[in-house]
């Protein structure tokens, strides 16, 4: 029997605003999240990118929020690597809170003055939610703006990427301005033994839920080209013209050097297309993001900075024109497609020395990834491993094996 949202006894206004957010029926994560939240209990929830973890955490904490109505100062903390998760998450938390009295504030590093003084301003005055990156959050409590005396509820968002980035010192740093009585909730792709290490030190005897652990999304056709890189722009055209009926595509690249070549090589081409990488400012970060949500072009080519924490809806195709660096940022790059119940491509270009490293994929995510033959126009990539030649000797001839 499947639930519904109803199920949970949230209060109208939360159902209100999860109806005008369009959510018809809670995903597995929310299923089993909420209810562990709403008792008030520490959880662990393992769920990869795309499966509804965001509003299962949200969502309770909007209804704890509510059966606290005299509640003085910050009630929760939502703690993420990343400006542009902190962003959408605060974007998320307008939505279901729509029909609510409560305010949320996103923090984070970078940007003009202006922006520190309004987020110093949002943290002063007591704001119910705050979703922060740890560095500037950090500062804001040095400094003696934030003052998080009466939290309640504790999010650790991404933990898997927040560790991969070396914040673990700032999160431990951050848990000790916070009150020992309080509610915790982890959520990580992966479960890497650091992540349980952590675990154990700011977790009182939490929930566990795993939630199709550290998998792309099954409704995801994987492909997969064995290419030279001097044939990846061919490729890349080859597999466009004539697309335009594809209304949204994401390439990926590890660096923001290759970013910058295809984007002008596509533009030149007449394709419409935009890049995002560390080089543009916040504004124009969000600027990009927002003109491909509204399909104001077709291609967006970006660095692994959108491989999480961006929640683009009805993206059609995934390209990585390179293999990503480790199996997780695979996992995320092409979890940007067939999110919910939609369906979705996602094509990796793999040249000689990149065969190991997706190979090592393959292994991580359970299954391998079908290798599709080069269009006919551009010449296979060398298939066979590379084996040192010996040194020519004068020992007994070789047998002809035939």
């Amino acid at each position: 029997m499947n639930l519904d949202f109803s199920d949970f006894s949230f209060d109208q206004p939360i159902l209100e605003g999860i109806s005008a957010m369009g959510f018809d029926e809670p995903t597995p994560i929310q299923e089993r999240a909420i209810p562990v939240i709403l008792k008030g209990d520490d959880l662990i929830g393992c769920a990869q990118t795309g499966t509804g973890k965001t509003a299962a955490f949200i969502l309770p904490l909007l209804q704890l929020l509510l059966k606290k109505p005299d509640h003085k100062g910050t009630f929760s903390l939502i703690l993420v690597p990343t400006r542009e998760l902190a962003l959408q998450i605060d974007q998320q938390l307008q939505g279901f809170a729509y029909y609510l009295p409560f305010s949320s504030a996103p923090v984070y590093g970078g940007g003009a003055g202006d922006v520190w003084e309004k987020q110093k301003k949002a943290v002063q005055s007591g704001v119910d939610i705050i979703v922060a990156t740890p560095g500037r959050l950090i500062s804001l409590l040095i400094l003696g703006h934030l003052k998080p005396d009466n939290l309640k509820v504790l999010v650790l968002d991404e933990a898997d990427r927040m560790l991969d980035m070396g914040f673990y010192d700032d999160i431990m740093q951050i848990i000790d301005f916070l009150p020992r009585k309080r509610q915790t909730l982890l959520f990580s792709a992966t479960m890497p033994p650091k992540i349980r290490q952590m675990a154990k030190k700011v977790l009182k005897s939490p929930a566990e839920i795993n939630i199709g652990l550290a998998k792309p999304p099954e409704k995801v056709l994987q492909g997969a080209y064995y290419v030279d890189d001097s044939q990846k722009r061919e490729l890349v055209r080859e597999l466009l013209n004539g697309k335009q009926d594809i209304k949204s595509i994401l390439i990926f690249s590890s660096t923001k050097k290759n970013v910058k070549v295809l984007y002008n090589g596509l533009k030149s081409d007449g394709f419409t297309v935009n890049a995002m990488h560390s080089d543009l400012e916040q504004k124009e970060r969000e600027e990009v993001i927002n003109d491909f949500k509204n399909r104001k072009f077709q291609i967006l080519i970006a660095t692994d900075i959108v491989s999480r924490g961006i929640d683009i809806e009805n993206i059609d195709l995934i390209i990585n024109y390179d293999v990503p660096h480790d199996a997780e940022d695979y996992v995320h790059r092409v979890g940007r497609t067939a999110r919910a119940k939609n369906s979705g491509v996602a094509l990796t270009f793999i040249n000689h020395e990149e065969r190991r490293k997706f190979r090592n994929i393959e292994r991580f995510i359970g299954s391998e990834v079908y290798k599709i033959p080069l269009p006919g126009n551009i010449s296979e990539g060398e298939k066979k491993e590379k084996v040192p030649e010996k040194k020519r000797g004068r020992g007994r001839p070789r047998k002809n094996p035939a």
